[in-house]
This record gives structure tokens, C-alpha cells and sequence, in this order.
């Protein structure tokens, strides 16, 4: 039976929705295409019509999370005011609905420590997803008037990136909710932030 293109990017996207979670929770290293391809509704054979190796799904996958990261970060930062957006991502990214989201969120916080073991290629990809944040939050700043903007903003995104981290390795729940108050708090303080949201 032949499918025509809708129906076949519709399956596309149902595979990379899947190996997008499965890549979050589990790494990249641990999803199986057998695995994906299942949890997708559809069979292993069905995996070569869409990629060619699972290096490349993985790659597809990722660039599919970054495209979803530049959505909320447009929906928090976009047609608000500089302070107010930023409040608005931080207040977002350091939250416990994002902290318990292992299948969902930034891929930065969940890919970071597999990227060395990854090809080239796939980390070029996350390299250019996390510039995408870097340079919108560089600009929010440079609109606040803050001196090196561009320096602040990959100290934040590190910030960030770090809090929701740590916060999701911490075993203890109280611990965890205390890295993710006290890093929100003390980041809005240092960028004057704390009555925008």
C-alpha cells in the first residue's frame, strides 16, 4: 500500500515525537529503534522508509527538541516586555513542572553529559539550538541596557541549564525544590528582575 507525503510526514513526526521523549528520559544511547518504532504504533521494517540509521533519527530528534525549546521560548519571552519575558523564562525554566518533565523540556539540561559521545553532526545541531537561547536572551538584555550582553546571557543559559540539573539529580525532594527557588531567586536578583513577573 502507498502512503502519500502527509501521511508519511504525519508518521515522521509520530516517530520523532517518540524518540524525542524516549532521548530525554533515557538518553540517546539507550533508545532502541525497535523500541521507538513500537511505541510509535508502527513496525521496525517501516523505520528505513524515514531514516537511514539511528544516528540520524537521534539527530532528527534533537533538532525536533530545539524547535520546541524556540517555541516556549517565544511564548515566554515574545510580546512582553524585556524584563517582564525574562522573568517569565526564568520563572518557567526553574519550575517543578520542568523539573518533573524528564520526557519533555530543554534539551539542553537533559543532553548535556551525552553530547561528547555523539557524531559530530548531532552536536552542531544542539551547538546551534543553544545559541538560538544565548542570542535570545542576549538581546532581551542588550534592551535592558546591561553592559556585555552577550556574556551575561551564556552565563545565565549555563546557570540555567545547571539549577534544573542539579535539581533533577537531587534525590531529596525539599533539596531539590530549594535549588530551583534559590537559583530563580538569586538569578532575577542579579538581573534586577525580581517585580517583572
Amino acid at each position: 500500500m502507498r502512503y502519500d507525503a502527509e501521511h508519511k510526514q504525519k508518521t515522521r513526526s509520530k516517530v520523532l515525537e517518540v524518540a524525542a521523549k524516549a532521548i530525554r528520559s533515557d538518553g540517546p544511547d539507550r533508545i532502541g529503534v525497535a523500541g521507538v518504532m513500537a511505541e510509535a504504533g508502527l513496525t521496525h521494517g517501516g523505520f528505513y522508509a524515514h531514516f537511514k540509521s539511528k544516528d540520524e533519527l537521534v539527530a532528527a530528534a534533537i533538532e525536533q527538541m530545539f524547535e520546541e525549546s524556540r517555541a516556549r521560548v517565544a511564548h515566554e519571552m515574545e510580546g512582553h516586555p524585556p524584563a517582564e519575558g525574562l522573568a517569565n523564562y526564568i520563572d518557567f525554566y526553574l519550575s517543578k513542572k520542568h523539573r518533573d518533565a524528564r520526557g519533555a523540556g530543554c534539551p539542553m539540561a537533559a543532553l548535556s553529559s551525552d553530547l561528547p559521545r555523539l557524531p559530530e553532526q548531532t552536536r552542531a545541531l544542539f551547538a546551534e539550538g543553544a545559541q538560538h537561547l544565548v542570542e535570545s536572551m542576549t538581546e532581551k538584555l542588550a534592551a535592558l541596557g546591561f553592559a556585555n550582553p552577550q556574556m551575561l546571557a551564556r552565563s545565565t543559559v549555563s546557570e540555567l541549564v545547571g539549577a534544573l540539573s542539579l535539581a533533577r539529580a537531587e534525590t531529596d525532594a525539599k533539596r531539590s525544590d530549594a535549588i530551583l527557588a534559590d537559583s530563580r531567586q538569586l538569578l532575577k536578583q542579579r538581573l534586577g528582575l525580581e517585580s517583572a513577573s
